[in-house]
């Protein structure tokens, strides 16, 4: 069992926890939504995505940010997942990404949907 991201308390007042699977999906959304220089100890962590809502969509735009996505998800996720697709879609003030991957402990296969809006 993992902590849960994000933080929080459980219905017994503990802290709250949940299993790998879910613990992964939470690793990834940590590097998704986080921008680079935003930890301290870690500069180049992140991908900053949530930047990108503000930017004109395109399909440039978007192929871009899939590599970038890869890229990250492979740096600092490559021991525990292989990245199979990454699909990113801007919409006026919603990023929309959906990722496919394979847990390498379990080779099971996962897909990831994660939207936010700005």
């Amino acid at each position: 069992m993992q902590i849960d991201y994000p933080y929080h308390f459980d219905q017994r007042h503990r802290t709250a926890l949940t299993d790998e699977d879910e613990h992964i999906r939470d690793l990834i959304e940590q590097v998704l939504f986080t921008s680079p220089g935003e930890r301290v100890n870690r500069p180049t962590f992140g991908t900053g995505l949530l930047q990108l809502v503000f930017e004109p969509n395109s399909d440039l735009l978007a192929t871009a940010t899939q590599a970038v996505v890869q890229g990250a998800l492979q740096q600092w996720l490559g021991d525990r997942i292989l990245v199979e697709a990454v699909q990113v879609t801007n919409e006026d003030a919603a990023l929309q990404v959906v990722i496919q991957y394979v847990i390498r402990r379990t080779q099971q296969r996962q897909v990831a949907q994660f939207a936010r809006a700005v």
